[in-house]
């Protein structure tokens, strides 16, 4: 009597199996996944070591924010991931008591082109894809 159980146990799980990668296909499918792809979160989280120069003391950006912006910059590679971290940043600067001058001068002491515009007046819709823009504002 369990031969049959043990047939039924592998029947449910090869159905089940098929069932999964159907679905799995399916979904993956209509909704392909960003490969490099940077939420607000979590570029506000990679920025934290830029914290102690735009909202503290610091008259100079360190060694580990630069690299952070790096980051950022290497990850914010299309012009939707740019207009949303333009906003991203628009937002969250006030709270975060960053100091809108220092935020606008952190890519080039960084001596990166950072394509997301910084200050707080910034028209984030015009954020243009592929070249670098820091408009003085």
């Amino acid at each position: 009597m369990a031969k049959p159980q043990v047939e039924i146990a592998f029947s449910f799980l090869y159905i089940a199996t098929l069932m999964f990668l159907l679905v799995t296909c399916i979904v993956g499918r209509n909704e392909p996944q960003p490969i490099d792809d940077i939420s607000c979160s979590d570029a506000l989280q990679t920025l934290m070591p830029c914290k102690p120069y735009v909202a503290g003391p610091e008259t100079k950006p360190s060694g580990p924010c630069c690299q952070a912006v790096e980051k950022v910059k290497e990850l914010a590679n299309t012009t939707q991931v740019r207009r949303d971290l333009c906003e991203c940043f628009k937002k969250a600067a006030p709270g975060a008591r960053v100091d809108p001058e220092k935020a606008k001068a952190l890519p080039d002491l960084c001596h990166i082109k950072f394509p997301v515009p910084l200050g707080p007046k910034v028209d984030c819709s015009t954020v243009p894809f592929g070249r670098y823009q820091n408009p003085r504002v």
